[in-house]
């Protein structure tokens, strides 16, 4: 199944979602539309409102409310975006300017407020106390995550498990949710439902290591973004864990300092350095492993066209180049 695939299944559900997310960012403030207009219209893979169609399908619901729940889990991710660019003081995503960029700091945060806001009014149309509860737990949990990974900037003695618990967070937990969210509205059985939030986590563990492997293995065209981000941010990733603690001493006493000191001024001798050390192969081998686990979650679910996807889906995640 090619990755295009993924969305042709739902493609009727796909285009009803985007008019959704059209229709809910109006505003009467002009700049809020502008700003959520702009990076809604980034592009983008939607994997989470995709996560939502292709649970909810598979389970065989897919109504206007499972559309509502796609929705916004994507005005949801979008918030996190723009108040990650500007945390990050990012200046390139999806191969275009951050607003943050274009607009300033601050009306980046209020529009991401905006959508955050947004989010939960249409959460509140679905009238599903457990499909909020998982929403508001996600929503908890990611700002919990972008804390911690903030509080271990410049970090060198940033551990594994630490990487893990942060990643978790930011990214898996709302994979997580929208899975999980999906399979509750649906009205799945409490062993499909599980199965799913268990899909979600390790679905989104998988596709942060890959994010975090094309930083040193990517280029910028391709990626969208600077490579090296995350090293000139001083984040400790899992590369660069791996390196400090399998890498030589002298592998490691590199790579320390430039966490220590943030920028990407020895850029090409730590990309040498984590490839020599078998940290990008580290971090590979181990997106697979959950992309794996992420496959075997789906047996509970009816054999099929969306459950295919779902496999085809996990696979494409750990294979792609950006």
């Amino acid at each position: 199944m090619q990755p295009q695939a993924f969305y042709r299944v739902i493609a009727d559900d796909f285009s009803a979602v985007d008019g959704i997310i059209r229709k809910q960012l109006t505003s009467r403030v002009p700049l809020v539309e502008t700003i959520g207009d702009y990076i809604i219209s980034a592009g983008g893979k939607r994997l989470r409102p995709l996560l939502v169609l292709l649970c909810g399908n598979a389970l065989g619901r897919c109504d206007d409310r499972m559309r509502l729940l796609a929705a916004a889990i994507e005005f949801l991710h979008t918030s996190t975006l723009l108040h990650d660019d500007v945390v990050d003081d990012s200046d390139l995503r999806r191969g275009r300017s951050t607003s943050n960029a274009l607009w300033g700091n601050a009306p980046s945060v209020l529009v991401g407020d905006f959508l955050y806001a947004r989010c939960f009014e249409m959460l509140v149309e679905l009238a599903s106390m457990p499909v909020m509860r998982i929403m508001s737990q996600a929503t908890r949990v990611i700002a919990e995550g972008e804390v911690l990974q903030l509080s271990k900037v410049r970090d060198a003695s940033t551990t594994e498990e630490t990487y893990m618990e942060v990643i978790r967070g930011k990214t898996a937990m709302l994979f997580e949710a929208a899975s999980h969210g999906a399979a509750v509205l649906a009205g799945a059985s409490t062993e499909q439902a599980e199965a799913l939030r268990r899909f979600g986590d390790s679905l989104g563990i998988a596709f942060q290591l890959v994010d975090d492997l094309l930083d040193y293995r990517g280029d910028a065209e391709t990626l969208g973004k600077n490579v090296g981000d995350d090293l000139a941010e001083g984040k400790p990733t899992l590369p660069l864990i791996y390196t400090m603690r399998e890498g030589t001493p002298e592998q490691a006493a590199l790579v320390r300092r430039a966490i220590q000191k943030g920028g990407i001024e020895d850029l090409a001798a730590i990309v040498a350095a984590v490839e020599a050390a078998g940290a990008l192969d580290y971090t590979a081998r181990l997106a697979r492993e959950h992309a794996e686990r992420a496959v075997t979650c789906l047996d509970t679910l009816p054999p099929g066209e969306y459950r295919d996807a779902l496999i085809e889906l996990s696979r494409f995640a750990v294979a792609r180049t950006h």
